[in-house]
């Protein structure tokens, strides 16, 4: 289906992908981003400025199945925004993983306003709605995507209430999903879902984000209860 998305022609556009929120709003719905065809969808809508991809790294692992997608990012026109998680141990003594992005999104959105007319923020995270208020008052248009339709709702009513327009998820999949062969497996019999295009390296098929993550738990803490070893992040 044709996708309305309300930037002008010629309008300075910039995107700013919480990872780990995008990627559990896609994997709610069954479908794989191909993040060269998201590239070359808004490339094809307005003059695009800079695209950001926020994620959190696990360090000191031999592995980081993580890795190789934020390689192929950084090399295909995205402007890379990383950080180590952090260990803690909470009052119960559980010990914790958190890989929060929001701070660094923040602040790129605020420098960035004045360079910008429409900002195109990839999160559902209710904590944003301030910063998008912010950035609406020095006349920059803001869109929203993420997704209603999933179980529960990925977005926060209040962002999306904020937003100058809100774009379904669902509504732009047939626009940047991945393709399979159809040799390979269809996505409902894979175990785990893919992230990158065919021409991106193969190891990065088991890449996956901050287990935990929903608008209950917007930080996608972990617990060692439920993973003592914790060899994943976005």
């Amino acid at each position: 289906m044709s996708v309305e998305l309300n930037i002008q022609s010629g309008e300075r556009v910039g995107l700013f992908i919480d990872g780990s929120n995008l990627y559990a709003a896609a994997r709610s719905l069954g479908f794989d981003i191909d993040y060269k065809r998201l590239l070359d969808f808004f490339q094809h809508k307005g003059r695009l400025i800079r695209a950001f991809y926020y994620t959190a790294l696990v360090e000191n692992e031999e592995y980081s199945p993580i890795r190789p997608l934020v390689d192929w990012l950084d090399y295909n026109g995205y402007t890379m925004v990383t950080k180590p998680t952090k260990e803690f141990t909470d009052a119960a003594g559980r010990r914790k993983i958190k890989g929060n992005m929001d701070i660094e999104l923040a602040i790129d959105v605020m420098e960035m306003a004045e360079r910008l007319d429409h900002i195109v923020l990839f999160s559902g995270d209710g904590d944003f709605r301030r910063l998008v208020e912010a950035v609406q008052r020095k006349g920059v248009r803001v869109t929203v995507v993420s997704t209603i339709r999933s179980q529960p709702p990925m977005v926060a009513d209040e962002l999306r209430r904020q937003a100058d327009s809100f774009i379904e998820l669902q509504d732009l999949e047939s626009e940047i999903c991945r393709h399979y062969r159809e040799d390979r497996e269809p996505a409902a019999e894979r175990p785990r879902a893919r992230e990158l295009p065919e021409s991106a390296p193969a190891v990065v098929a088991d890449a996956e984000p901050l287990r935990g993550l929903s608008p209950a738990n917007p930080d996608g803490l972990l617990e060692d209860e439920e993973d003592e070893t914790i060899a994943e992040s976005a």
